[in-house]
This record gives structure tokens, sequence and C-alpha cells, in this order.
């Protein structure tokens, strides 16, 4: 059966899985110790911990397997060490938006004008200089000018700019000369406006977002911090990861047999700390939503890829901290009706999860007995189990 792949039924799903030997989730406001709840000692892995992992699986899966046609609709928002303003700057350049309000000025000085004769050829291509005397259709008594799109974001323009230097530096161009020209062509740019922030136009950069990005298609995205494009709310919403039981974090110190200079040779060195839980079994609850999900454009080939990534992304987020992680299970409850037919909460209760012997110590996932209870399911709810198909 495959209901769950449809996009406009709503769908509530549990996602389990263990860790051994390793930290899940490190807490940097805890010297990066495996999270936990102070009260309880359960071990908890956030919704953003869990949202990466889906995030880089989709992003391996676009590079290597993605159909042709698929390709361009599985770009990542939120990418490792991204810029999201650049990312969101994309649903303008690519629609042909404006970024910027234009400027330009007109050239009376000879000094500058010679300066920038020498450097046309690297300027970028948000810069158009015209030059009067060699453009034999035009008046030659006016003056040559220089404009700027405006299109250029903080970081390119101070990119540029550097850039424009070094060429001037290269070409070694009297000082006097250059450093008027680059005074120039800075005051050009601050003459520049901002983009038009018009409601139109950020509507039309939210639907490129949502068209071309997966991330903000299932999880939606605050996209105001730069260029407007709004804020989508996402159809996909997971909760934290808790263990079942409680565990106990360890911090382990690891030393090395190499050192760095001579001086150090006979030095015991300690390299640093390792720091992981002995095992733990987790819990995360998600809900899907079939009217959200019309908002943002999602189609059966994303719902069917993000129920591939939860079970498939832990292979791809192997590393030396992380110690053994694995699914162990996926349950999702799909409904016939949009608005739902049962409570989540409800149907949550019908996965259990419990230890085989109370007075024992978790230690792998045979240790613990699952209960699923499938009795007197509504016939208006469908339960599909997808670590077993």
């Amino acid at each position: 059966m495959t209901k769950h792949f449809d996009p406009n039924r709503r769908h509530d799903f549990v996602l389990l899985f263990d860790v051994t030997d390793g930290n899940p989730n490190g807490d940097p406001d805890g010297g990066n110790m495996p999270r936990t709840d102070p009260e309880t000692l359960q071990g908890l892995v956030t919704d953003v911990s869990l949202k990466r992992k889906i995030r880089n699986y989709v992003a391996t899966y676009a590079a290597h397997e993605a159909p042709d046609d698929q390709k361009a609709r599985l770009k990542i928002f939120v990418e490792h060490h991204g810029v999201l303003n650049e990312q969101i700057r994309l649903a303008y350049t690519e629609q042909d938006i404006p970024t910027g309000k234009p400027a330009d000025d007109n050239i009376d000085d000879a000094e500058i004008l010679a300066g920038l004769r020498a450097i046309a050829a690297d300027l970028p291509e948000a810069f158009t200089f015209v030059d009067r005397d060699d453009d034999a259709s035009d008046d030659e008594t006016e003056p040559a000018n220089l404009a700027y799109s405006g299109e250029l974001s903080d970081t390119e323009k101070k990119e540029a700019l550097e850039q424009l230097e070094e060429v001037i530096s290269e070409l070694a161009i009297e000082s006097a000369i250059a450093k008027k020209t680059i005074t120039f062509i800075k005051n050009l740019t601050k003459k520049a406006g901002k983009p038009d922030k018009s409601r139109a136009n950020a509507e039309k950069a939210q639907v490129w977002m949502c068209n071309n990005f997966f991330d903000v298609r299932m999880f939606g995205a605050v996209m105001s911090t730069g260029l407007n494009a709004g804020q989508v709310r996402g159809p996909v919403q997971i909760t934290f990861a808790r263990s079942i039981d409680p565990v106990l974090p360890q911090d382990l110190a690891i030393t090395r047999m190499a050192v760095t200079t001579e001086a150090d040779r006979e030095k015991l060195q300690t390299m640093g700390r390792k720091t992981l839980i002995p095992y733990g079994l987790y819990l995360a609850y998600g809900f899907y939503s079939p009217y959200l999900a019309q908002n943002t454009g999602v189609n059966k080939f994303d719902l069917q890829l993000f129920w591939q990534a939860l079970v498939n992304m832990w292979d791809f987020d192997r590393s030396a901290s992380r110690g053994l992680m694995a699914p162990r299970g996926l349950y999702v409850f799909t409904h016939e009706s949009k608005l739902g037919n049962a409570p989540a909460h409800k149907l949550f209760e019908r996965i259990t999860v419990r230890l085989k012997n109370p007075n024992s110590t978790p230690r792998s996932f045979k240790d613990y007995e699952l209960i699923v209870n499938t009795d007197n399911l509504p016939d208006a709810i469908t339960l599909t189990d997808l670590l077993a198909e």
C-alpha cells in the first residue's frame, strides 16, 4: 500500500532510532556533552539535528541519484556553512527581479576617466562604462558615464572593489589616479538604492524558493532577513527525540602517539576528549499537514524522498563521534481525511516500547520489546511500517 506517499492526506509518524557508544547530539553550552533532560536524565536529540540529517541525505541524493527532471527542485536552503541571504537572492536574480535601484554618474575628471579606461575590461558585469570618445554614434561632447545596476550584495560589492584594487595595482596605475578612480566607484555604489520591497516581488520570490528548495517546501523558512521572500510555514514538523530510558553521558580523555614538535616528544599529549553514551533508544514524533503542503507545492516525489531519508540518512551521517546510529522503527499513520480521522496522540499511544527486564541496564535494541497495537484501528486510518517494507 502506498497511501503514505499521498501528499494530499494527513500523516502522523513515529520515529525510533538508537545510538551505541556515541554522541547523537552534543550540547555546545555543555561542553558538547550528549543532551539530557536534567530531571529525568533521558537523552534528547533536537528536531534541528534530525532535520540536518534529512537535508544532508537529500543533498547527497540530489547530487548523485536524482532524476534530471527533479534535481532543480532539490536544492537545500539551510546548507552547512551556507549564507541564507545569498540563497534568497537567487530567487530574485533567477527571475530578473531587481535586487537594487541603479545609479549612474558622469565622469568629468580626466584622471578618473583615464583610470576607468585602464580597468574597463575588468569591471564587473554590474557596472557599465560608456566612453563617449570611443562611441562614434554619440555626441562626443557628452561626458563619459559609469552606471551601476545596484544588484550586488554587500559581500559581493566588497569583493568586487577589492578585485578592482588588485587590478589597478597590477597595472601600476599612478597612485593619485588609482585612488580617485576607486573612490569614484565606491561613491557611485553608495548612491544606488535598496530594492523594491513590494509584496508582489516577495510573493514571486517565495514561490520560487518553494519550487526550488526541498527544505523550504517541507520544513518552511523565514526568508525576510535580506531580500524579502516572506515566511513559509512548512507542512512537516518533528519533535525532539527523547530516549526511552535514562542515559549516562561519559566524558573520556584521548591521547595521541605522535607529537607536533620535537620539544613535545617526551610529553604525554592529551589530544582532547570524547563524549558519548553507552546506549540509548530514542523516540520522536512527526506530523505532515496536506493543507500546508498545498501552499508550498509538495508532491508525491517529495514525500517519498522524505520517508526514504528518515530510513537511510543514518548511513550517510557516520562520524567518529556518533558511534553506531541506526533506525529501529518508522510508523506512519495515514488519514483518509485531510483534517484527520483521529487525534495524533491517541495513534501514537499504539506504539509502545519497554524493557524486557525492567531491572536491567539496556545496551542494545534486543533489550527492548516493541509493541505495535493494530487492534480496532479505525477504518479511515492506515498504519505503515516503513522499515518492514
